[in-house]
């Protein structure tokens, strides 16, 4: 399968550009990479998170369903719709949405670990379901951002099947060591393929590091961003998992009667 991470420059609380721009670099990268699915960073609609949140969000979905569901079907290409600032009956939520290139939703999470040092908790809902899904037959899986902090979740989804993860992140530049550490050892103690979109640019006084990344089971790059908007591009080749799991099988070898985690 081949991925694009598309690493995008959103302007904070200007969803009618976001929209146009994520749109645009759709297609820019559909046309340039040939990709078989690509993928969009965190709340790529409005920024993380604006004031005006109550007029700048999308409602239930609406706007990015149907822009999407549209633009994947007529490029026949699976995407990963990173997340949008949401608003439902129950409150805002920062979800994800995979349309498949029929331009169906496949799949929608709800961010389960809501980033309390920055009051993401004071604003938005939690989810509570992780987000499996299949795209052209393979088993994937989605987390955003803070998610990737919580190890227990992606092992959960990689004992139910998953071989790929997408993260969809705004991660900022302070910290990208920790990002990059983190994605790496996801991907390394799963034994999993790992597709991380981060943003770049400013939210308010916040910058967002980049350093997008597709990293194989090994957690060696296929290919890796810097800190400017860009598009990278890798194949994962799925063949190779079996191997990997067979030759250091961390999944025969647990010893689940003795962790305690609750």
């Amino acid at each position: 399968m081949k991925i694009s991470c598309i690493q995008m420059d959103m302007r904070l609380g200007e969803p009618n550009y976001n929209f146009a721009h994520a749109e645009e670099l759709v297609r820019a990268a559909a046309k340039a990479e040939r990709p078989d699915a690509v993928i969009l960073p965190e709340t790529w609609n409005t920024g993380f998170f604006p004031q005006n949140l109550a007029s700048c969000a999308d409602s239930n979905g609406a706007r990015t369903k149907a822009v999407f569901s549209a633009l994947a079907k007529e490029l026949d290409l699976n995407i990963v719709c990173g997340s949008v600032t949401n608003r439902r009956a129950e409150g805002f939520f920062n979800t994800a949405y995979v349309f498949d290139r029929k331009g169906e939703v496949i799949a929608e999470y709800d961010k389960t670990h809501l980033f309390t040092p920055s009051g993401e908790h004071e604003s938005f809902q939690c989810g509570w379901h992780a987000c499996r899904f299949r795209l052209d037959g393979k088993k994937c899986g989605l987390i955003i951002c803070y998610d990737l902090r919580f190890p227990e979740l992606t092992r959960t989804m990689t004992l139910e099947g998953v071989d790929l993860l997408f993260v969809a992140a705004q991660w900022p530049e302070k910290r990208t060591m920790h990002l990059e550490t983190l994605a790496r050892a996801r991907a390394i103690e799963n034994q999993m393929f790992l597709a991380l979109c981060n943003s770049v640019g400013t939210a308010g006084e916040t910058r967002c590091g980049g350093h997008s990344a597709i990293i194989d089971p090994w957690g060696e790059y296929l290919a890796r961003a810097w800190d400017g908007e860009e598009t990278i591009t890798a194949e994962a080749d799925f063949s190779v998992i079996d191997g990997i799991r067979s030759s250091i099988n961390v999944f025969r070898d647990r010893r689940p009667e003795l962790y305690q985690i609750n």
